[in-house]
């Protein structure tokens, strides 16, 4: 019987580790949730944003587009990745549903869920955004993820990215996190 070293087993762990990510993260259309039921959660989790961010109703009244994500997993041991849909709306309807993925190595282990708000506030850059056919945060778009003192009206910041994010766990808003690498993929429905 043959055995392994530890950088052996560690390596078989992680192989299959990646391989069990990838098949629970594929954005397979019989994976994918409802219409009705993405925009059910997207209602929650804009409710969610206006009481967080202070002036955050008025504030996303001046955008052209939000993309809401109200649910990513992120899972991992050693390889993680980390898999959410979401929807676009534009005027306060929903114009399309989208997926986010994104992969990561090194040392983690463990599960967590977060809710991401990308707030398009120039026509130029949602238009790239829905024209593309994978956008990927850092390399197709930069996305400012802002941070101000608590209690303070949102509105009250001169912000002139053209992309803002906003990323909340069960705590509340996360202001050190970041969305680079994370792509977004247009579902078909």
């Amino acid at each position: 019987m043959k055995t392994f070293s530890l950088k052996q087993l560690l390596f078989l762990v992680s192989l299959l580790s990646f391989f069990l990510i990838c098949v629970a993260v594929s954005p397979g259309d019989a994976l994918a949730a409802s219409a009705e039921q993405i925009n059910i959660e997207v209602d929650v989790a804009l409710e969610e944003f206006g009481k967080e961010v202070k002036g955050g109703k008025e504030f996303l009244k001046k955008a052209e587009g939000v993309l809401v994500f109200p649910s990513v997993i992120k899972g991992g041991f050693v390889v993680g990745g980390e898999y959410g849909e979401g929807a676009l709306r534009i005027g306060g309807k929903t114009v399309e549903y989208y997926s986010t993925a994104a992969a990561s190595v090194g040392f983690q282990l463990g599960a967590q869920s977060k809710t991401v708000v990308l707030v398009f506030m120039s026509k130029d850059a949602l238009a790239e955004f829905r024209k593309s056919d994978g956008w990927k945060a850092g390399v197709d778009g930069s996305v400012a993820l802002i941070e101000w003192g608590v209690g303070e009206d949102i509105n009250t910041i001169d912000i002139d990215d053209p992309i803002i994010g906003f990323v909340f766990s069960n705590k509340g808003l996360m202001y050190n996190l970041t969305i680079e690498g994370s792509k977004f993929t247009k579902l078909v429905r």
